[in-house]
């Protein structure tokens, strides 16, 4: 099967249904945490949760999307770099307007970010996390249905490596969102739904992400490159200030390496 060969539809995106409902199933996972203890996340502990998913994220930009969309970008000779550029851009603008227009909290900081609203602060905490979790759905789901056109620079692997990583760093995110709630009185069971319900988009990202690029191959190198634009965003503007805020900045710093480097071992050794 050549680069632009493209699979019958319903596999590539049943495997990203798959793996992004995995990654949701995680973020679940560390909303369950409400369950088992009292106690609010410490903010040291937030931080530590927050940095990690961020260097995941960081690296997952690069080696699962930025690298591959830039090699299939090859047969452009001297411009291989623009379907990279276009994209990244692209990603980091439609994340920008996201932001501007999703009243979210940040949750260390207890800043309101985007239009003024009258949501309460459980509603805004949980968009915050779902606004992170957009795009790593849909990396997930481009990677799996750039995977399944056959293109040696995106591989089946890769795409694996790429679910693991974000379903891992999902548990702290889930577990950020449900215990500040319970903390603040709302009950267990609440909690934790508020807490799931963050990675919902995840699985519906994934899907939109794997039926573009199946059914619009010549742009699967932006579709890489949106995604990683979109993830980047999202760490700078969001991930990084919140797991900086307070006192334990260079212990979040030390989680972000750690994060990084797991997901680069993830994505080289499987990729």
């Amino acid at each position: 099967m050549n680069s632009l060969t493209l699979p019958l539809p319903e596999q590539p995106v049943l495997q990203a249904l798959t793996a992004t409902t995995f990654t949701w199933l995680m973020t679940a996972l560390g909303a369950s945490f409400v369950f088992f203890t009292t106690k609010n996340v410490s903010k040291i502990g937030a931080n530590l949760m927050l940095g990690f998913a961020g260097g995941v994220m960081l690296a997952a930009s690069y080696w699962s999307l930025l690298a591959p969309a830039i090699s299939l970008s090859e047969h452009l000779g001297a411009m291989r770099w623009l379907p990279a550029t276009i994209g990244f851009l692209g990603g980091a603008i439609f994340l920008r307007l996201a932001d501007m227009l999703l009243p979210h909290l940040h949750y260390l900081a207890n800043i309101k970010d985007g239009p003024t609203s009258s949501f309460k602060r459980s509603t805004l905490l949980m968009f915050a996390v779902t606004l992170h979790n957009f795009p790593e759905g849909l990396a997930v789901g481009v990677a799996f249905g750039a995977a399944a056109t056959g293109a040696p620079e995106a591989g089946m692997l890769g795409a694996a490596a790429l679910a693991l990583g974000i379903g891992i760093q999902n548990i702290p995110e889930g577990a950020v969102v449900s215990l500040p709630l319970r903390a603040e009185g709302m009950s267990k069971f609440k909690a934790f739904m508020f807490g799931q319900a963050s990675g919902l988009a995840e699985p519906l990202a994934g899907v939109i992400g794997a039926v573009a690029v199946i059914w619009l191959a010549p742009v699967l190198p932006y579709a890489l490159a949106f995604s990683a634009g979109a993830m980047v965003f999202v760490v700078v503007e969001e991930v990084i200030p919140e797991s900086q805020a307070g006192e334990h900045g260079d212990l979040a710093t030390m989680a972000l390496i750690a994060g990084f480097t797991l997901m680069m071992i993830l994505d080289v050794a499987l990729g």
